[in-house]
């Protein structure tokens, strides 16, 4: 299923009025973390799978990469993408992330935020991300952590008075469709345990080199105070992976 709730009107409203949104990268809590896992990109060729409004090709190339190439299957997210562009070394193509096929070896570096949860096939991603990278090239992705998602109903279970007692993780193993609520109904995103993301990038020819769970740490709760809670259960897990020499 290749779901686009991005180009809902409504979904897009409310979507573009996220912190995130709005401030970019710096807005997002998981990006330190993030960026601290990306290999040098000066003179890099980068691929950005699920690009949306290119916050993450506009740095690439604020960081010296030699050209970037987003990719994102909502026609509304990349028009305003290229609103917010004046590059000529950004291109920006109209896809499902699971339907890219570029020649081999056209990229040096691969990256994917927050957005693979949305895709089915997790294991015909890492093919063709292999595929187009060069040998020794950085594939670095984030997701919603596994403890995030296993529950679709991606709550708090509450006390009484409305406290939030714990997150509820059940049917970890189940790894199947969630339909979720996140800005609208029905929102249908992909569970998939924590050894099923890390094994798939080996058997289809990475190496880990690196994980990050983007911990909240005291200094992110005095910036922004409701983020307090987010250190009682991961959000996110970030994977950083290089393409093996093996054939």
């Amino acid at each position: 299923m290749k779901q686009n709730k991005y180009d809902d009107p409504d979904f897009f409203d409310k979507y573009r009025q996220m912190p995130r949104s709005v401030g970019g990268l710096d807005a997002a809590h998981e990006w330190g973390a993030f960026r601290a896992m990306l290999p040098d990109l000066q003179g890099q060729r980068v691929l950005d799978l699920g690009c949306g409004f290119g916050w993450h090709c506009r740095y690439a190339r604020q960081q010296g990469a030699a050209s970037v190439v987003g990719v994102d299957i909502s026609e509304k997210m990349l028009a305003r993408a290229r609103e917010m562009t004046e590059d000529p070394a950004i291109q920006y193509i109209q896809a499902a992330i699971e339907d890219i096929d570029f020649p081999a070896e056209s990229f040096d570096v691969a990256i994917s935020s927050l957005a693979i949860h949305y895709v089915e096939r997790f294991d015909l991603v890492c093919r063709a991300v292999r595929q187009c990278l060069t040998v020794g090239g950085a594939f670095v992705l984030s997701v919603e952590h596994p403890t995030f998602t296993a529950v679709a109903t991606q709550n708090w279970s509450l006390g009484p008075s409305g406290e939030r007692l714990h997150w509820p993780v059940d049917d970890y193993q189940q790894e199947t469709i969630r339909h979720t609520q996140w800005l609208a109904p029905d929102v249908v995103k992909y569970h998939r345990t924590f050894a099923t993301y890390l094994n798939t990038l080996i058997d289809e020819g990475f190496q880990i080199s690196r994980l990050s769970e983007a911990p909240v740490t005291a200094e992110d709760i005095a910036q922004n105070p409701g983020l307090k809670d987010d250190r009682r259960r991961p959000t996110f897990l970030l994977i950083a992976a290089v393409k093996d020499t093996l054939p």
